[in-house]
């Protein structure tokens, strides 16, 4: 078996992993009800939905589309309210040996401060994932896409919690580079790469737009190789991990993203097609990993990067010198 252990290590404090392979925030709810129907403990770690200071009923149905290679949706971050999460839900992650990430979203530094706080020390909570990046909310975006004020964000939240802390990024920008540079500096401990691209569908028999808000996030295997390439250059932007997200399908999904410079993945939309989905991914990073012996998954981590030190290859152009 080859080594799969991976960490993230944060400024305070760091985190293990015994694998690359995660659940994605809003795809597997709290894991709760997956607990039930798969061996969620093999996992590198969970992802919990994303949690706001007070309950939240969504956004108006419909929620979700299906498209021709994954889907839309605009969920509006239903949750019970980070009360609810600790009193209810956090106990039930203490006694999982996998470790849990809180995926936490405000409407300002302050809100962002105020989660991280109420989490701090609380058993079953591993580590934050700060979402930054939520296209299905009102000014959901609007942090995500400012390199200051997601900086400001990340400086409210690392004043308030010793844990690891995980931007999750927003694809929906010219530079993602810009805000992660930002966000390193500002005491992130790992990004994760990336959110969902936005996107409509429209109903042509009523001419209106499918989704009552119009916009949603599109998600599945239609955005793997556009969040492939800001994972590729994202991390060559920083020093901190990368976890890549977006259409991860298969193993094979989950090397080119590792290869890319992913520290670790996360697995999202596929878990609605087969809730085995992420444990698939990981048995065929394995199975790929021990065909190619390879001993340890660091030796595949950004192994694809051109002209990194020691590949004597000529550096990447960039984008718009390559579409040119």
């Amino acid at each position: 078996m080859p080594a799969l252990a991976v960490e993230i290590r944060g400024e305070k404090r760091s985190l293990p992993l015994r694998n690359p392979v995660m659940v994605a925030s809003g795809t597997f709810s709290n894991g709760l009800e997956y607990a039930r129907v798969i061996d969620i403990e093999r996992l590198g770690a969970i992802v919990s939905k994303g949690v706001t200071p007070r309950p939240r009923h969504g956004n108006e149905t419909p929620r979700t589309v299906e498209t021709a290679a994954g889907m839309l949706n605009s969920i509006g971050l239903q949750n019970i309210g980070v009360s609810a999460l600790i009193k209810e839900v956090a106990p039930i992650w203490a006694r999982w040996d996998v470790p849990v990430i809180v995926n936490i979203a405000g409407a300002d530094p302050e809100e962002f401060a105020l989660l991280a706080a109420r989490l701090e020390g609380v058993d079953g909570v591993a580590a934050l994932e700060i979402n930054v990046s939520c296209p299905n909310v009102s000014h959901g975006l609007d942090y995500g896409q400012d390199p200051v004020m997601a900086a400001e964000v990340v400086a409210a939240v690392s004043s308030a919690s010793t844990l690891p802390l995980i931007v999750k990024l927003t694809p929906n920008v010219t530079d993602a580079s810009e805000v992660a540079e930002a966000v390193a500096a500002a005491g992130a401990s790992a990004l994760t790469v990336a959110n969902t691209f936005l996107g409509m569908a429209i109903d042509v028999q009523r001419r209106r737009p499918v989704l009552p808000g119009v916009f949603g996030g599109l998600s599945g295997p239609a955005i793997k190789p556009l969040a492939l390439r800001f994972v590729y250059e994202v991390s060559q932007a920083v020093e901190i991990p990368v976890i890549g997200c977006g259409g991860i399908m298969s193993g094979l999904d989950a090397v080119e993203y590792l290869m890319a410079g992913a520290t670790a993945v996360q697995v999202g939309t596929a878990t609605f097609q087969d809730p085995q989905r992420p444990l698939q991914v990981l048995d065929e990073l394995t199975a790929f990993l021990e065909g190619e012996g390879v001993k340890d998954v660091a030796e595949i981590i950004g192994a694809a990067q051109v002209g990194r030190p020691g590949a004597g290859l000529p550096a990447a152009r960039p984008v718009a010198e390559a579409l040119s």
